[in-house]
């Protein structure tokens, strides 16, 4: 079976996951818990879902985006003892809420998220289950965005554990994971050169940097476009040019969008947009490219090919979107996903900010970092796999970091 063997083939190239599925499993840290998720379903969501279930739990999960589920992964998955699985690709934004409802009526003690879709369904449709949830986590920029801005009108009535703000998660998944799978589900859809394209990112931060490092890398021409001052002197610093939106549309051939927020892309810009633009958003949510303005402004759309929708203006130029703006690495016909050794160490993180979550249940309601432990646990963990060996501090190197008495 087709889904079977995708998840052998990423378990087979998760050693850290496989060394922290063992312990959780000889323990049976999870035992008796229920694990409501809302995520990806692709096999790299698949070997997380088997750790937490061989650690005890009974899990139930959906996708967190209409186009990112891979079929036959979530059959295979629903096929197995413990775990349940609602995922399916190409749903209704109806049938998507609805499979989001069937986890959530299992009464989830745990809740694993991205996006913050699931939080926020709990929250605002069945908040009489939150006093007997322990916590949750929440893997991805965008929805961690959301839930501190609940947190900070003191609506968040449960932890949440921001996996995404962790330095293993920002610096490896966001920066890595983002540029190399944005990049090459582009290229596997589009069949496109990168080298020698003028590129615009939207967004500097971690994901936007490690788009723009990825398209150098191949040779493009990058122009990074940004909100933040400070955000907008580190691309500068880091040699990349910066322009505004509505300067840097009339150039790109490339554009793609990494912000986490709503219009970035909007009608005034694509009125400018130079003619064979092809245009892809890497942010969780379909609202960084304007769809709605792009179908009124063009006088013709056309299926240009599978994934790929081509707008006609009607002075002759022509502009595409892949995958109708959704999650480009995930929801392009040819989208994986991010690398596997990157998972490998993100939903490393999650197991073990979720097994941190049911061993102390006294944490308060508000969003919460990863603990520095795991996050040096899985670090560690990697290197090993690696065969990677560092130093060590001495006691008097110790001394020095942690005293104030020694001078210069």
């Amino acid at each position: 079976m087709d889904g079977e063997r995708k998840i052998k083939w990423a378990r087979d190239h998760m050693p850290v996951m496989e060394e922290i599925r063992s312990e959780m499993s000889e323990k049976k840290t999870l035992k008796g818990q229920t694990v409501g998720m809302a995520l990806h379903v692709e096999p790299k969501t698949a070997v997380l879902v088997e750790t937490l279930r061989d650690a005890g739990a009974e899990v139930y999960i959906t996708g967190c985006n209409p186009l990112s589920t891979q079929d036959d992964v979530s059959k295979a998955l629903d096929n197995q003892k413990g775990i349940t699985s609602y995922a399916k690709k190409g749903v209704t934004r109806k049938e998507y809420y609805k499979a989001i409802d069937n986890v959530i009526d299992k009464k989830p003690d745990i809740t694993v998220d991205d996006g913050g879709d699931l939080v926020f369904r709990i929250h605002r449709e069945r908040p009489e289950l939150i006093k007997d949830i322990q916590g949750g986590t929440e893997e991805t920029t965008t929805g961690v965005h959301r839930l501190r801005a609940m947190d900070n009108e003191k609506q968040l009535k449960y932890p949440v554990i921001a996996v995404n703000d962790t330095p293993m998660k920002r610096h490896f998944d966001n920066i890595h994971g983002t540029g190399e799978s944005t990049i090459s589900a582009i290229t596997a859809t589009t069949n496109i050169q990168i080298s020698g394209k003028q590129a615009v990112v939207a967004g500097y931060g971690y994901c936007g940097r490690g788009v723009a490092q990825k398209l150098d890398g191949l040779g493009a021409r990058v122009t990074i476009t940004e909100t933040d001052p400070n955000k907008a002197l580190e691309a500068v610093m880091d040699g990349f040019e910066v322009e505004k939106m509505n300067k840097a549309i009339q150039k790109a051939d490339i554009l793609i969008t990494t912000t986490g927020n709503r219009d970035v892309v909007r009608k005034e810009h694509l009125e400018k947009i130079n003619d064979g633009a092809l245009l892809a958003n890497s942010g969780h949510f379909n609202v960084e490219i304007d769809i709605e303005a792009a179908e009124e402004i063009a006088v013709e759309t056309n299926n240009a090919r599978e994934g790929v929708i081509e707008y006609k203006l009607k002075d002759g130029r022509k502009f595409y979107i892949i995958a109708e703006g959704r999650l480009v690495n995930l929801a392009a016909p040819q989208g994986l996903g991010h690398p596997i050794e990157v998972m490998d160490l993100s939903f490393a993180i999650q197991a073990l900010s979720i097994q941190h979550i049911h061993e102390n249940q006294n944490l308060k309601p508000k969003v919460h970092n990863v603990p520095t432990e795991i996050d040096r646990k899985v670090a560690k963990n990697k290197l090993k796999t690696m065969n990677i060996e560092i130093d060590q501090l001495t006691d008097k190197q110790k001394q020095y970091l942690e005293s104030w008495d020694t001078g210069t």
